[in-house]
């Protein structure tokens, strides 16, 4: 009872702590090991100046996937290529990148754009130059243009940055997402705000402000929907809100606890924790009809559901085997299967869109910190470095996890690669931030 004293005791503090506004992503680690990429800035055809540098959205988008860094633009042989058709090869033939984006905007009408973008092969540039003259033609990997209005510079940058992204690597890119926090403010009169963001921290948008706490915000499988906990009516309460419409629903208000929304991968239903039957165990809810399935019955805490891709499974946190650890239940069967067994705690997990991982919170030697399992081999690898690391949530594309964690005495948010290679930080402004879940492809 004391382990799970502490555990409840430590759920609490990091369900309730504060968080800030605009997120500003500064890449500790992992730079120096990155695929080289050279990012030329986009040339203006019109007059005036430009109305916005789409090539610094790309160059940003590619250096924090924690895959690429873009060379110095300094450095470039040539800064004012638009196209394939001006490529000189002899010039980048000591260039060490394996790809250039080339581009170039021009006005298109009132308020509109024409932009045209070009991936040029570098490798293959300097391997056929070393065996005679070049044909520019062949090095295009990608060429593709699009108009756009005033305001959509930074979405179609981060389009481009997809694109190059999943032709370079063969995976999709995830820089056309968005992530939703709980920032607090100390101080205010309602110091809880549910926010959304794009995955970089632009265009950041308040969904909610609370003058009590908010927690736990998961998106739905379309993207349209946020499920969160609220405390507003002095009570835990399960909301889903449309983020469009911003109308949301009541789904849960028992008495006792009503915790860790998680969306099925329908859309259809909720796993939650509820303890309006006694000790805190695994309900699903049907979103539309309220109505309300058993799937746990233990003494111990069962808590933190989510679910398998398939939708067949969930994973969740018990204390049943003594200490936190996660456990499998078929939906089917209820049969339970415990996950993990290495370290003194393992908790909040959640399975990458893969259904080939499971990432989640690992403690050793009290040290809280984020982990990746293998689901296959059970192998685990500690990603994270950082201080009371938690509430990790995983990038759409199975890349990248984005968590909460503690810098410099506030809650802030940081980011690792999948390998643990890559680390970045979101640094905090005024307030402090949390719960960051991250959403499916838009």
């Amino acid at each position: 009872m004391k382990n799970l004293a502490k555990w409840l005791t430590l759920l609490l503090v990091v369900l309730t702590t504060p968080a800030r506004a605009a997120l500003d992503i500064v890449i500790t680690e992992g730079v120096d090991a990155a695929r080289p990429i050279a990012v030329v800035p986009f040339v203006w055809q019109g007059q005036g100046p430009a109305p916005a540098s789409i090539s610094d959205v790309v160059t940003s988008d590619l250096a924090r996937s924690g895959t690429f860094k873009s060379l110095d633009v300094r450095a470039l042989p040539q800064t004012t290529l638009s196209s394939v058709n001006g490529f000189a090869a002899q010039n980048w033939a000591n260039v060490e990148a394996e790809a250039v984006v080339v581009g170039s905007v021009k006005p298109y009408g009132t308020d509109q754009y024409l932009v045209s973008f070009e991936l040029i092969d570098l490798v293959r540039a300097q391997n056929v130059m070393s065996k005679g003259p070049v044909n520019n033609s062949e090095l295009l990997l990608e060429s593709r243009e699009t108009v756009i209005s005033a305001n959509q510079f930074r979405q179609y940058g981060h389009r481009i940055s997809d694109i190059v992204y999943e032709k370079l690597t063969g995976i999709r890119g995830a820089f056309l997402t968005r992530i939703a926090y709980v920032v607090v403010k100390q101080g205010q009169k309602a110091p809880y705000h549910l926010m959304i963001a794009d995955y970089d921290g632009y265009n950041e948008q308040m969904l909610l402000r609370s003058p009590e706490p908010l927690m736990s915000p998961t998106w739905s499988p379309d993207g349209r929907r946020l499920a969160y906990v609220s405390f507003e009516n002095r009570k835990a309460e399960i909301f889903v809100q449309d983020i469009y419409s911003q109308t949301r629903t009541m789904v849960s208000s028992f008495n006792g606890i009503n915790g860790a929304p998680s969306f099925s991968p329908d859309g259809k239903k909720l796993a939650i924790t509820l303890s309006k039957d006694g000790q805190p165990e695994i309900y699903v809810v049907d979103i539309a009809t309220k109505s309300s399935q058993r799937i746990t019955d233990h003494y111990a805490i069962d808590t933190e559901p989510s679910w398998f891709p398939d939708g067949k499974s969930l994973l969740f946190t018990s204390e049943r085997g003594g200490r936190p650890q996660l456990y499998r239940v078929s939906l089917d069967t209820n049969k339970v299967s415990r996950m993990t067994f290495e370290g003194e705690w393992n908790l909040g997990g959640s399975i990458t869109p893969d259904g080939r991982s499971m990432i989640f919170v690992n403690r050793t030697n009290g040290k809280f910190h984020i982990a990746r399992m293998d689901l296959a081999t059970r192998f685990m690898q500690v990603l994270s470095s950082t201080q009371l690391d938690e509430s990790p949530s995983v990038a759409p594309n199975g890349t990248m996890v984005i968590y909460g964690t503690t810098h410099q005495g506030k809650q802030v948010l940081a980011a690792v690669s999948m390998d643990g290679r890559f680390k970045a930080r979101l640094p905090v402004g005024q307030g402090e931030v949390k719960s960051p879940a991250w959403s499916p492809f838009l």
